[in-house]
């Protein structure tokens, strides 16, 4: 298998997805490519266990952005990926999720081609998709929602994003998943209530996904912020807005394993169509 593997050139970067925190969920591709890279230089949503497949020469360089936090600048680390590739490193960028997902993965492989940077794309499981998988909840079910909308809760400048259309996301998609939406839920929770939600959809909120810190909190629109700060939740965190939260309670298979009994028809569906 490895023999079919990419070699990792010297000048070459590799743009990749280290997943949601669990090593397990790295790829093939992803640890392949940690195994022969020459610099690392890795996110602050890396789970540093997934360093560990590095070789022992390898250099590590931590360019990590946290929201209010001080940060290195996008177009500094950018750049620093340009002069690593051209000192004939082979340069991985290990971004948290999907570098392509809120992952300013695109941003990166611009300013490569800008260069003349040779560079591959490896996507991850993003946080979206895989850390609602671990809190047991899919992001579409059958007999919930057709559609599925993942979008930001800021943008560049730290807020809740102007050129949201609430009404049309409110009324496109059953199912919402929000990146970085937390430090705004209160507004967003309102935003989305006008906009025709329901108060009382259920609303999760995953925080450390796929790792052994892991907590999940489930609610309803009109109480996600309070209850938010009653637990004292903290980011990193996906939330996710529809009738899937509800399936939380028949597959839950985390909170199985530790001996939580699950419900065989959270939805009510079954019964109906017995009694059918």
């Amino acid at each position: 298998m490895k023999s079919r593997l990419p070699k990792f050139e010297p000048g070459h970067v590799w743009l990749v997805g280290a997943g949601p925190g669990d090593p397990g969920l790295l790829t093939l591709h992803a640890v392949n490519a940690l195994e022969q890279a020459d610099v690392i230089v890795y996110d602050a949503l890396v789970n540093e266990d997934c360093l560990s497949y590095a070789h022992a020469g390898a250099t590590l360089e931590y360019a990590g952005k946290r929201g209010g936090k001080p940060s290195p600048q996008q177009r500094d680390i950018s750049l620093r990926l340009v002069e690593l590739a051209k000192a004939s490193k082979k340069v991985l960028r290990l971004k948290g999720g999907d570098p392509f997902v809120f992952g300013r993965g695109g941003e990166e492989a611009l300013t490569l081609v800008e260069h003349g940077v040779p560079f591959r794309i490896v996507p991850g499981i993003t946080a979206g998709i895989g850390g609602l998988a671990y809190a047991g909840i899919p992001v579409t079910h059958r007999e919930t929602n057709q559609s599925v909308t993942f979008l930001t809760g800021h943008d560049a400048t730290g807020l809740v994003p102007d050129s949201m259309d609430w009404t049309s996301i409110s009324k496109g998609s059953s199912v919402i998943v929000m990146y970085m939406a937390m430090k705004h839920i209160g507004l967003i929770a309102s935003r989305l209530i006008a906009a025709g939600r329901k108060k009382s959809e259920p609303i999760a909120f995953v925080c450390n996904a796929t790792t052994g810190e892991q907590q999940v909190l489930e609610t309803t629109l009109e109480y996600a912020q309070a209850e938010v700060e009653r637990a004292g939740l903290r980011p990193p965190a996906i939330v996710v807005v529809g009738e899937v939260v509800r399936l939380r309670a028949a597959l839950d298979w985390l909170g199985a394993i530790e001996g939580r009994v699950l419900t065989q028809d959270p939805l009510g569906t079954r019964r109906e169509k017995d009694a059918g």
